[in-house]
C-alpha cells in the first residue's frame, strides 16, 4: 500500500487507485440498472454494447491505476 508523503498528501498511486475504485463502482451500478431495464423492456440484449464498450475503457483505467503506463512517461529532460 502506498503511504502518504511527509506533508500528508496521498501519493500519485493512491490517487489513481481511488479514482479507479470510484469508476468501478459507478460502472457496476449503471450496468445493474441497464440490465434491469433491458430485462423489463426488451428481448434483445442491447445492454451488452455499453457493457463491453465501457468495460474496455474501464480496463484501460485499471491498467493506468496499477501503473502499466508509467513506462511511457517522460522524465524532466524530455527523454523516455
Amino acid at each position: 500500500m502506498a503511504y502518504p508523503g511527509p506533508d500528508g498528501a496521498p501519493s500519485a498511486a493512491e490517487t489513481r487507485l481511488k479514482g479507479f475504485v470510484k469508476h468501478l463502482v459507478v460502472y457496476f451500478v449503471v450496468m445493474a440498472v441497464l440490465v434491469a431495464v433491458n430485462v423489463l423492456t426488451s428481448t434483445a440484449p442491447w445492454f451488452l454494447l455499453p457493457l463491453i464498450g465501457w468495460g474496455a475503457v474501464l480496463a484501460i483505467h485499471a491498467a493506468h491505476a496499477i501503473g502499466l503506463f508509467s513506462a511511457f512517461k517522460r522524465n524532466n529532460d524530455g527523454e523516455k
